[in-house]
């Protein structure tokens, strides 16, 4: 018990100074290259447009979702689905240039693909579930 306090208390100053530190090297590199805080808040700008953008998009489907529920359909329901997600992965290219360069850029890239895939499905279903009620 004894331990387990001392080992949280020296964690907590290890994380602390780990903290200060990165902060510390931030500002002086940024200080220094004032050209990738440029590019850093070009990418935050982008990013949030195509957050917004993704959120918003399968709210839009409303109007079509009770047309698809007629149908009885998987896969109209699917259809629907990969519509979106194309759409959110032609947004998230078009925002990027065409471009995407480096593994890093493509893993975060998919990583967010499958997440606005799964947002899409989330709300497709509330949403047509809200409509049967």
């Amino acid at each position: 018990m004894v331990f387990e306090g001392i080992a949280k208390y020296v964690g907590g100053k290890v994380v602390t100074a780990a903290c200060v530190v990165a902060s510390a090297g931030a500002i002086i590199w940024f200080w220094r290259h004032p050209e990738s805080a440029q590019a850093i808040w070009h990418i935050i700008k982008y990013s949030l447009a195509w957050i917004a953008f993704a959120a918003a998009l399968p709210w839009a489907s409303f109007a079509v979702l009770p047309s698809i529920m007629k149908l009885e359909s998987n896969i109209a329901g699917l259809a629907l689905l990969a519509l979106l997600t194309v759409l959110d992965v032609v947004m998230a290219l078009w925002l990027c240039g065409w471009d995407v360069n480096g593994a890093l850029s493509w893993a975060v890239l998919l990583l967010g693909f499958i997440a606005a895939g799964a947002y899409n499905f989330v709300i497709c279903e509330s949403l047509a579930r809200w409509l049967e009620a």
